[in-house]
């Protein structure tokens, strides 16, 4: 990689800005050296900052309290729903308003507070409601390990942005996966915190009924629990440990689905980790999992419900037949009940007691690998949703509950395609999802960034 800071972590570049060894504005440009190379094969970003950022970087240099900043001069990617003043939020949709945010959200505020340099906006697919990242308003994000492959979605440019080492984290959202699976997809270590660790945007765009969470992605633990704590506005996360005790931790791969399938490869790099756990002296045992084949309904309910609360306030023939398609199921379903609030009481009560029993539960977080692009191109809504259940059914049940879970680098294909494990635990459990994480970091150390560099020059 090219450039002194282009693939330091976050933890390091911080660490250099706010002790003089290097200025917000060099790393900055090598940072935007290192987009200009590569985004244009990749699709992650749908906005740079370019001169604004710059100019911010230049003015951090002077900050009286630069040396207390937890983010000093790194560059952090957003993703479009979320708003960031002077640009659109544009959610991926040609339905959304092309007029910039007059104002930071409350994240984006806290990320700036912290010394971060936000550098642009990511590609979502619309309205973030699918698994991968494709949009008719900003085309195709590609997987930077393949570029024939997604990089999964809704937080498909931020993934593909950190793990081609063009920003050392990214914000990212996450409503039935969108943090995890891109972070599977990507070789990324990721997080979806539990309800009401990180505040949600109080306008904009929906929680699909309290089960969206925000959260970060990176390449190391370290770094995503410092993008946590910045998040969260607290100190409780950036210096976790391995665990200092025994864990019991149930291991299942019996999907939430009847008919599912999951990847052998997938099923071997679980297996894996559950080995490399128990190497580590942790209880890991063979367990039923929580969730339940009618847990389905409730999620996708909630989910609709979702999409016709954020069509609401748009232009409707701009949108996509599919997300049309999903509005109207939301808005019939509006019609025979009120909007779903909470997770149903007796999934809570069953995970609730499944955790009383065990610390961590460890799955595969995808059924598959990395999907090709265009995988769902041209597919109605019914055949999109049968799809993504055999894709992506161990993600949205940890959503339906409101329960912290993170996806954590297991392997890969024959092909080199990256694979993740899921952990999730109790309410109140992202340090323990860190500490776990940092341990298989150590034990299984995984490549932090993607083979790709810009294309050679012709003669």
């Amino acid at each position: 990689m090219a450039g002194r800071w282009v693939g330091e972590t976050a933890v390091g570049i911080a660490a250099a800005v706010r002790a003089g060894r290097a200025s917000p504005t060099e790393v900055l440009q090598e940072h935007l050296e290192r987009i200009a190379a590569l985004d244009g094969r990749l699709g992650a970003f749908r906005l740079l900052r370019t001169d604004e950022v710059r100019a911010e970087a230049k003015a951090l240099e002077d900050r009286a309290d630069l040396a207390g900043l937890p983010l000093a001069g790194v560059p952090v990617a957003i993703k479009d729903n979320v708003d960031l003043a002077g640009a659109p939020t544009r959610n991926g949709s040609a339905a959304t308003s092309p007029e910039p945010a007059v104002a930071d959200d409350e994240l984006v505020r806290r990320l700036r507070q912290a010394g971060a340099l936000l550098i642009g906006k990511t590609n979502v697919p619309e309205l973030c409601l699918w698994p991968f990242t494709e949009s008719e308003l900003c085309g195709v994000s590609r997987n930077p390990w393949s570029l024939d492959h997604t990089p999964g979605g809704s937080s498909g440019g931020s993934a593909a942005a950190v793990a081609a080492a063009m920003v050392p984290i990214a914000l990212a959202t996450d409503g039935g996966g969108s943090i995890r699976m891109p972070a599977s997809n990507c070789g990324l270590v990721g997080i979806k915190p539990g309800h009401r660790v990180v505040p949600f945007p109080p306008t904009g765009v929906s929680t699909w009924s309290r089960m969206s969470e925000f959260g970060p992605l990176a390449t190391t633990v370290a770094d995503l629990g410092l993008a946590l704590d910045v998040l969260a506005d607290t100190d409780a996360f950036r210096a976790v440990a391995p665990p200092d005790r025994p864990l019991r931790i149930g291991v299942c791969a019996k999907p939430p689905a009847a008919g599912v399938k999951v990847h052998p490869r997938v099923l071997a790099a679980m297996e894996a980790t559950a080995e490399a756990l128990a190497g580590a002296g942790h209880r890991v045992e063979a367990a039923d999992p929580p969730w339940r084949n009618g847990d389905v309904p409730p999620f996708l309910q909630r989910v609709f419900h979702g999409c016709a609360e954020d069509t609401d306030r748009l232009a409707w023939e701009a949108l996509e037949p599919r997300t049309r398609a999903e509005a109207r199921v939301g808005r019939a379903l509006r019609r025979v009940g009120p909007t779903p609030t909470g997770p149903p009481r007796r999934a809570l009560a069953r995970y609730q007691a499944w955790f009383s029993d065990h610390d961590a539960l460890l799955s595969p977080t995808l059924a598959l690998p990395p999907l090709p692009v265009g995988a769902y191109r041209g597919k109605g809504l019914a055949r999109t949703l049968l799809g993504m259940t055999g894709y992506m059914p161990f993600c949205p049940p940890l959503n339906l509950v409101g329960f912290p879970a993170a996806s954590v680098p297991a392997g890969a294909t024959d092909d080199g395609l990256p694979l993740g494990v899921q952990l999730a635990a109790a309410p109140g459990g992202e340090a323990l999802l860190l500490s776990l994480a940092r341990q298989l970091e150590t034990l299984r150390p995984w490549p932090r960034h993607a083979p790709l560099e810009p294309a050679a020059a012709g003669p």
